[in-house]
């Protein structure tokens, strides 16, 4: 596991300066473009879940789609999204969160998740948390419950693990630092 850990973690490619100056964007579009990396991923992310009833796995705009619709897959699950508003056709619930100047919503169909569904979310990375929490509020308002937080990569220096409580958290690569 340790390789597969490695050869993940090489195939991330570190953007300086993107979307502002002062951010290092960890780009995961060369991972999704390697077929058997991008597959034993997605097998680590659901070998967690082996065993457990997972109904739905809930991704988050835009990346979390591409990480959340193989998990569900492979797990056999139902796959819903989350997105920024305006962008679902049938009615919603919302959640508003702070960014680090304003705030932000997202938004699911009233009916993304069923009540008492067990639900993974799923994201490309976290990174303060606060959309992950946000996401978590949907889960919640729509009866279901949040098994877990599941990430490829987590910046561990912005502590979004922690605004994240008491959810668990699982993420397949840690960075300290920028």
């Amino acid at each position: 596991m340790g390789d597969d850990i490695a050869s993940i973690r090489s195939a991330i490619r570190d953007i300086p300066d993107f979307p502002k100056p002062g951010i290092v964007f960890k780009d995961i579009t060369p991972l999704l473009g390697n077929g058997p990396l991008f597959a034993k991923t997605i097998d680590l992310m659901a070998a967690r879940y082996s065993g457990q009833k997972i109904d739905t796995v809930l991704g988050i705009e835009s990346r979390g789609f591409i990480v959340g619709s193989a998990l569900a897959y492979k797990l056999g699950a139902g796959f819903s999204v989350v997105r920024k508003p305006g962008k679902l056709p049938y009615e919603t619930r919302s959640a508003s969160y702070e960014l680090e100047y304003g705030r932000d919503t997202l938004e699911i169909h009233i009916d993304g998740i069923s009540p008492k569904a067990r639900v993974v979310i799923a994201d490309d990375l976290i990174a303060t948390g606060g959309t992950a929490k946000a996401t978590a509020e949907l889960v919640a308002n729509l009866g279901g419950t949040v098994v877990e937080c599941a990430f490829v990569i987590e910046l561990s220096f912005l502590k979004g693990r922690q605004k994240l409580a008491p959810h668990r958290v699982y993420s397949i690569l840690q960075y300290e630092s920028e």
